[in-house]
């Protein structure tokens, strides 16, 4: 059964299949986006955190940029989104699947709040222009996984929170929204300790035990 938040406040949101690059993969050709909850939240701004995987279904790590807006963007422009973020960080979401392959709808993305099950947000930095540039290393157990970048992400970040604005309309002050994943998503499991490295942005890494 997949982790439900049945109760929970809603904090933010996240946006998921953002990365073109594993579109093929997973069978969907679009965007997605759930919503973020304050039990399924936890910040990080010393870079570590332990999240145990009990009752989430298939999990997935995936490596990201989040933001917190301090206003409801105008509008898609970037120079409004830009305006309206009051902090970006680094991120790490925890994401489950019904089935184990993976093999996944656009129905049951939307049935199952986008697969999110979990979001660690780390140390919070202003703004910058460049998160387009970013790269991430991603390593499990200080052994390199895979390397991703900020313009796998429809071209950036930023344009990816414009994508959102698009989908859903007006955001509110004091979201925070994740904004996909820069590399595939990888399976995780109890033990492990997932980690990350950037470049190209003053942003920390982050480090995740899993329990």
């Amino acid at each position: 059964m997949l982790v439900a938040h049945a109760g929970a406040k809603p904090v933010g949101r996240k946006i998921g299949f953002t990365n073109r690059s594993i579109w093929p993969k997973y069978g969907v050709h679009q965007p997605i986006w759930g919503t973020v909850y304050d039990s399924s939240l936890t910040l990080a701004p010393g870079g570590r955190a332990d999240i145990a995987l009990k009752h989430m279904a298939h999990p997935r790590i995936e490596p990201e940029i989040c933001f917190k807006l301090r206003a409801a963007p105008r509008d898609a422009r970037p120079e409004s989104l830009a305006a309206a973020i009051e902090w970006m960080a680094h991120s790490v979401e925890i994401v489950q699947a019904p089935r184990a392959d993976w093999k996944v709808t656009l129905e049951e993305c939307n049935a199952h709040n986008a697969l999110h099950a979990h979001l660690v947000v780390g140390a919070p930095a202003p703004f910058d222009a460049r998160i387009a540039e970013v790269e991430v290393v991603l390593l499990r157990n200080g052994v390199e996984v895979e390397r991703g970048r900020g313009t796998n992400v429809l071209d950036s970040p930023l344009l990816a929170l414009g994508h959102l604005v698009s989908m859903v309309g007006e955001l509110k002050a004091g979201e925070i929204i994740s904004t996909g994943t820069l590399t595939d998503a990888h399976p995780i499991a109890p033990g492990e300790t997932w980690s990350t490295r950037l470049c190209g942005v003053p942003l920390k890494g982050l480090e995740i035990r899993l329990t």
